[in-house]
């Protein structure tokens, strides 16, 4: 990314009105000479966020955070300061030239990688109007989410979908509605072979998963119709928009909630983000079902340094998860662990409980990962001489990738 030339930097902070910017993410009402809201930043019942026109600058009385408009979107989007001024930018039509032409192959891959993004907006506005408007979508996509006692609100949240069974349903429509070859072979929504095109994702609910400014990326799909051959999910495929490593699902709903609570809840899969946020616990995000990545740690990370690691008790599971657990304390995360019941996973368990019995479970079960690993693997040597030697070079190796001493210190003696 080019840098921003300090004329258009000049343009960007006379022409952004800081109570335009922050109206999009507070509602703000008249006080005086100033604009009063509630604070994003805390929950709060007494506005104490309050805007200067005048001065263009903010102040949250309850956080006491403060600044310019570019200050705003860096402490609540967690955006770097040209990823704010480019927002900003964006908002008010002002274009930021690039410093030197751009090579035929610069422009290309531009063109393609905006051609994906467009024929991944409209793939997700097409599953949605197949869940809602086809008596396919509503007898089969429709009628699953709401067995799994999502409502109507959820669907619409996260936008959810219905591809159809038909094996070239959305590729017809797009080539129909002259939309790119490339773009949509390039997207792996639809591919083709020597007998035609073909949609990857048939006779599937779709997840669209969104870019931490909205933007749809890619898709997880899970299959309804029994088959053995086929995965129960199926997720886009690396293209220049999506890379599964660097994304997390739920954060674009998840973001302001997680800076909000400090805090950000992490599970495995679709059902389990759907099923917290519905339950009013929405600091929590999905890494899709993939092993978690460094990537998506230091996303999460310019969040909130805690996380806490939510487990549905499948011992199996939890020892597989424990090179990601490493990866975060490498990366100075403050990591729990909730494991739940036998028989529960987050997704049946928020469904079956009330947002305070939800919170207050996992307030109460919270264990740091290393006093968690310990006991995990204590289970697992039993006794057993050498598996117990073996525990002791794990949870070892695991503390020292704590970057601080004094953390390490307090981990040798809790372990």
């Amino acid at each position: 990314m080019s840098r921003i030339p300090e004329s258009i930097i000049e343009q960007i902070f006379s022409t952004a009105q800081i109570e335009e910017v922050i109206g999009e993410f507070v509602q703000l009402k008249k006080s005086g000479s100033n604009l009063k809201g509630l604070s994003p930043f805390n929950n709060e019942k007494s506005p104490s966020f309050m805007v200067s026109p005048a001065k263009q600058i903010f102040k949250d009385f309850s956080s006491g955070k403060g600044g310019n408009v570019v200050t705003f979107l860096m402490e609540l989007e967690q955006m770097s300061y040209p990823e704010a001024l480019r927002w900003i930018a964006k908002k008010y039509n002002i274009e930021i030239p690039e410093e030197r032409p751009q090579t035929p192959e610069e422009i290309a891959a531009g063109n393609l990688k905006e051609g994906v993004y467009l024929i991944s907006d409209v793939a997700a506005k097409w599953y949605v109007q197949q869940l809602h408007e086809t008596d396919q979508g509503k007898a089969i996509g429709l009628s699953y989410f709401k067995e799994r006692g999502f409502t109507d609100e959820t669907i619409k949240k996260f936008h959810l979908g219905y591809s159809p069974e038909q094996s070239s349903a959305f590729a017809d429509y797009a080539l129909a509605s002259s939309y790119s070859e490339q773009s949509l072979e390039s997207s792996g929504i639809s591919m083709r072979n020597e007998r035609g095109w073909y949609d990857r994702f048939r006779g599937r609910v779709m997840f669209p998963i969104h870019s931490i400014s909205g933007r749809v990326l890619g898709f997880g799909g899970r299959i309804l119709q029994s088959n053995a051959k086929a995965a129960k999910y199926l997720n886009s495929p690396e293209n220049p928009i999506y890379h599964k490593s660097k994304v997390l699902y739920g954060l674009f709903q998840a973001k302001q909630e997680i800076v909000k609570r400090d805090e950000a809840l992490l599970v495995e899969g679709y059902t389990d983000v759907l099923s917290f946020y519905q339950n009013g616990v929405q600091n929590v995000v999905s890494s899709s079902g993939t092993a978690l990545t460094e990537g998506q740690i230091a996303m999460l990370k310019r969040y909130t340094p805690n996380i806490t690691l939510l487990y549905d008790g499948d011992a199996a599971g939890i020892r597989a998860s424990f090179r990601g657990l490493d990866m975060m304390l490498e990366q100075g995360v403050n990591v729990r662990v909730v494991p739940f019941p036998d028989g529960e996973d987050p997704d049946s368990f928020a469904q079956a409980h009330s947002t305070e019995e939800l919170e207050k479970y996992i307030k109460s079960n919270r264990r740091d990962f290393i006093s968690f690993k310990t006991g995990v693997l204590i289970d697992e040597a039993a006794g057993d001489p050498l598996k117990r030697a073996q525990m002791v070079r794990e949870i070892v190796a695991s503390i020292a990738k704590v970057p601080d001493r004094i953390g390490q210190e307090v981990f040798v003696k809790e372990a």
